[in-house]
Formats: C-alpha cells, structure tokens, sequence
C-alpha cells in the first residue's frame, strides 16, 4: 500500500491510495462520518479496475480538529472494532462446533 498526498489544508485533506480497495476504506469512511468534527468524508476511483483510490476528509468550520489526526483516529476504532469482532467471534465459535 502506498499512501500519497494530494491536498493538505487546514480544513482538508484528499490522499490517494494505492492498491487498497473499499473493504477498507468503506468502514473508515463511516467511523469519520460519525465524528461530529467531520463535515464530509469519502472516496472515489477512477475506474473499477484502478488500483489507486482517493480519500478525502473535511473538517466543520470552527473545529479544531486536524483531519489527519481524525483519520489516525479512525483508523484506532477501526481496528479496536476489528480486534473486539475477533474476540467474540472466537468465543462463540467454539458453541458451534
């Protein structure tokens, strides 16, 4: 994976990623639109068959808020998600077998 920026403001920031598609992206997505800090967040491709992305972040006017510390952040609870999904998923597997 390869991350590079496109635009980086006070306000903004649009990166492309390469070679990670939406299985990703989409939840990170939806973690940023939840952050009452976050005034618009999503991703695009230029093509289906592209391998490059492109997230963009926007953060309300009057916030403080950085949009790469609210991405980093989005990311932590993505993965806090993620370990928590395996912990309980483990633990109730074993009642199925």
């Amino acid at each position: 994976m390869e991350l590079k920026t496109i635009k980086k403001t006070k306000n903004e920031l649009e990166i492309e990623v390469t070679d990670l598609n939406e299985t990703i992206l989409n939840p990170i997505t939806e973690i940023l639109l939840r952050n009452d800090d976050v005034e618009y967040a999503s991703y695009i491709s230029d093509h289906p068959d592209s391998k490059k992305r492109k997230l963009y972040i926007s953060v309300k006017s009057g916030k403080n808020a950085k949009p790469i510390d609210l991405l980093a952040k989005a990311v932590e609870e993505l993965e806090k998600e993620v370990k928590n999904f395996s912990k309980d998923f483990k633990s109730q597997s074993k009642s199925i077998k």
